[in-house]
């Protein structure tokens, strides 16, 4: 089982916020200054085409003051490929999104568009990008994840989260199995989605081989009641078993 798990913050909830008035209030690069001085791994990031939380001019004005791991996800488009190339953070992170979606709801299908995916990834791999894709648990389409030239994967976790209430065994188990499965054929595993501090822990203490978490909405909510160093705290002592 893993015992050390890095955290990185994604910020789009503060970018949101800030839009909001149009001003610059909450201060996004102060944010992930902060993020980090209270002890988070690594800043997140999801700049989508309508810029409606982080902004292109956001993902280029945070590179200089991210000295952690910086993690930029969302869908390769010829836009997205074109900035995450010019900006050359540490781990890119592809996520299938259309246009406009709320939230990103489900992985790739990594045998349809296996094609894509190798091109794509072998153009960050050459600029010294690490890579990772967005997948379900399905253990034949993480199989194929590794065809693809990427070094990680990231799980889909809100199955879990929305079961774990009820029954975080039978929740965690396919996550345990395709984590397994990732570790055996050489990826790295990410996970995120609807992590929160209420299921963090078990999840962390149960999937193996488990390098890196992501969370935004759930711990930007809880810094409102505990602030952010209390928070970044909170959610780095729930990734010790």
């Amino acid at each position: 089982m893993t015992t050390s798990t890095n955290l990185s913050v994604n910020i789009n909830k503060i970018a949101t916020l800030r839009n909001a008035r149009g001003e610059n209030n909450p201060d996004v690069l102060k944010v992930a200054i902060d993020c980090q001085r209270f002890g988070a791994d690594g800043i997140t990031v999801h700049p989508r085409p309508d810029e409606r939380h982080i902004r292109r001019d956001d993902v280029l004005n945070l590179r200089p003051v991210v000295h952690s791991e910086f993690n930029i996800e969302g869908n390769p488009t010829p836009e997205f490929v074109e900035l995450v190339l010019m900006v050359k953070p540490e781990q890119v992170t592809l996520v299938p999104d259309t246009p406009g979606q709320l939230t990103s709801n489900a992985g790739w299908d990594v045998e349809a568009n296996l094609d894509f995916l190798n091109d794509t990834i072998a153009r960050f791999s050459e600029a010294g990008i690490r890579t990772s894709i967005f997948v379900g648990t399905d253990i034949e389409n993480i199989k194929a994840a590794a065809r693809t030239g990427a070094d990680r994967i990231e799980l889909y976790t809100k199955p879990y989260a929305d079961l774990f209430p009820t029954n975080p065994r039978e929740a965690v188990a396919p996550f345990i199995e395709a984590s397994a499965a990732a570790h055996a054929v050489g990826l790295g595993i990410n996970a995120g989605h609807d992590l929160s501090l209420d299921n963090l822990n078990y999840f962390h203490s149960n999937v193996p081989y488990l390098n890196e978490v992501s969370i935004g909405h759930a711990l930007i909510c809880d810094a409102l009641y505990l602030g952010l160093e209390k928070t970044i705290a909170a959610y780095k002592h729930a990734l010790q078993n």
